[in-house]
């Protein structure tokens, strides 16, 4: 196997003592892992931070069922990382793309949403600038694992509508897609949760 794409870091989790094991959606070939040797060091941590896009390239291992990754960062989300909701957002969409698709499964218009709702949650202003883009990104990826899509959007005027939308999304989520596994991955939507209800005052 040899793979060659642009692609956005989903995950990273440390394995062995200076490995990482990586978690990339790609546009053509859907979620892929690999194995990234080093990238515990300083020059290749920064280079996996969960939202970041890199240029992948995965190579089968012999012996081995992770083919070996090498990425090189093409667009860091990092600067975003110290503002409380830019953060909450990029970690939730990011982990719970990690956890809810199945490997090696293409889907290219979720690899474009994925890079769309980041892209705007680093551009905007404020949280209302990405917030119905983010549940958007949420009901297509219901759609594509098809669960379908349990609620509208919301206009983006109606911010209470928005956490409504938010809620009832959150439920179907929890209920299907991460069924097994939404207590470790659904803290993170909380923690996006708690902090959009504080733009209005409301938690």
């Amino acid at each position: 196997m040899h793979l060659s794409a642009p692609a956005i870091v989903c995950a990273s989790r440390p394995h062995g003592e200076t490995g990482v094991i990586v978690r990339l959606l790609t546009a053509d070939h859907g979620l892929v892992a690999g194995y990234v040797a080093g990238g515990r060091g300083r020059q290749l941590r920064p280079v996996l931070i969960p939202g970041n896009l890199v240029a992948a390239e995965l190579t089968a291992r012999p012996g081995s069922q992770l083919p070996s990754a090498r990425l090189e960062l093409t667009q860091s989300r990092g600067p975003w990382l110290t503002e409380p909701l830019p953060a909450a957002a990029i970690s939730w969409v990011t982990a719970l793309t990690a956890m809810a698709l199945p490997e090696r499964h293409s889907y290219p218009e979720l690899y474009e949403a994925l890079s769309g709702v980041l892209d705007a949650v680093c551009a905007a202003p404020s949280a209302r600038g990405w917030t119905a883009g983010l549940l958007s990104y949420e009901a297509l990826l219901l759609r594509e694992l098809g669960y379908g899509a349990p609620v509208s959007r919301p206009s983006t005027d109606d911010w209470a509508a928005l956490l409504g939308a938010f809620d009832r999304l959150g439920v179907a989520i929890a209920r299907y897609p991460l069924a097994e596994r939404r207590s470790d991955v659904m803290a993170a939507r909380a923690m996006l949760r708690e902090r959009l209800a504080r733009i209005e005052g409301q938690i």
